[in-house]
């Protein structure tokens, strides 16, 4: 039988119980005790925290999030470490009082959906066995089924629904060529109707639902997700008072997806939305008579060609790393603070000897 330890949270001074087997941070969002954290394995360094006491395994900690010294000195990350005795941590704990906290659980879901909508980029869709609570903007974990001799593993995907929509949720999901959960899995044997065990909610890059300052969105590939579901959630159920503009960049129009719906709404809240999406390798020639609908260049410059100033608005940004690097310091360079805009970087598992790990000046 697997060993249990207690885990202490400073300064909350909350214990919970961790199996040996579990990762910390996973036991205590299940207990409803909010850490903070993004990636879920090990590769971001948002969740990073000091061992006040006890002893720890590592786990697949990126030697770029977590260096030798800091392990030498104490540190860990929550999402991968495990316990081997009882332990205390402190963690840097913000938590946004406006926002609810919902304790990570299980779920088994049916896939109800599962289609091509850009190149290599498909949408699924999942039914679950019964309501889940969330917040605009988080994620699930979905546990990759065993094959060809490898294990199971977990691949984490946000969710493009807005949180009214409880049991039936969409994700984007792009293809990553060798991809266990990707290539090998949503592109490669996937079919509706297949059971689906997912767990979460995870992630505190989140629509700010007290704000009420005009917002730039901005999404490159499947980083669109978590904005279709603030976007939604802004709109439909009057969740957010201010402005919503979204920046959607890709290469090419081959790239882009669900144009025509986001004009759509668009064009039913003119007061409350605008969207832009941008063309990095097309030109308004190549576009033909749809140039007017889409900004030309990387998405940076759009919005920089289109905003003289940005103070007192605020900002998201999800996608690549490298897109979202460079679009915060355009926001920045608009006078925008860092603490006026959260980001989302999508890693996946090839960035974690790779060294793309996010700056430290966003907390997300």
């Amino acid at each position: 039988m697997t060993q249990t330890h207690t885990i202490t949270v400073e300064p909350l001074g909350r214990e919970v119980q961790c199996r040996e087997d579990q990762s910390i941070l996973d036991a205590c969002l299940r207990a409803g005790v909010w850490l903070p954290h993004s990636c879920t394995h090990g590769t971001c360094a948002t969740c990073k925290a000091d061992v006040v006491d006890g002893e720890v395994d590592h786990g697949a900690a990126s030697s770029f999030a977590l260096m030798d010294y800091e392990r030498d000195e104490g540190k860990l990350l929550p999402c991968v470490a495990c316990p081997r005795s009882d332990v205390v941590i402190e963690a840097d704990i913000d938590v946004d009082e406006s926002m609810p906290v919902h304790p990570v659980q299980d779920f088994t879901g049916t896939v109800v959906a599962l289609e091509e909508i850009a190149l290599q980029t498909r949408r699924l869709v999942v039914e679950l066995d019964r309501d889940i609570a969330f917040n605009a903007g988080q994620y699930l974990k979905f546990s990759v089924p065993a094959r060809d001799g490898l294990p199971v593993v977990d691949r984490t995907w946000s969710i493009a629904s807005p949180p009214t929509e409880t049991r039936r949720l969409e994700f984007h999901v792009r293809n990553v060529p060798g991809g266990r959960g990707t290539d090998g899995w949503v592109f490669g044997g996937l079919s509706v109707g297949d059971a689906v065990s997912v767990s979460g909610p995870y992630g505190r890059f989140v629509l700010k639902t007290d704000d009420d300052r005009p917002a730039i969105l901005v999404g490159g590939g499947t980083g669109l997700a978590p904005l279709k579901s603030m976007i939604r959630h802004a709109l439909e159920n009057d969740a957010y008072a201010g402005h919503l503009t979204l920046y959607q960049g890709g290469r090419s129009r081959e790239w882009l997806y669900d144009v025509e719906y986001f004009q759509a709404l668009a064009a039913q809240h003119p007061d409350r939305f605008t969207y832009r999406p941008c063309l990095s390798e097309e030109t308004e020639a190549d576009c033909g008579s749809d140039a007017t609908a889409y900004g030309f260049g990387m998405v940076t410059d759009v919005i920089a060609a289109d905003h003289p100033t940005l103070s007192g608005s605020s900002g998201y940004l999800c996608g690549p790393p490298p897109m979202v690097e460079a679009a915060l310091k355009t926001l920045m360079s608009k006078r925008l603070f860092p603490r006026d805009i959260h980001r989302e970087d999508f890693f996946n598992e090839g960035d974690k000897e790779s060294g793309a790990v996010r700056s430290p000046l966003i907390k997300r």
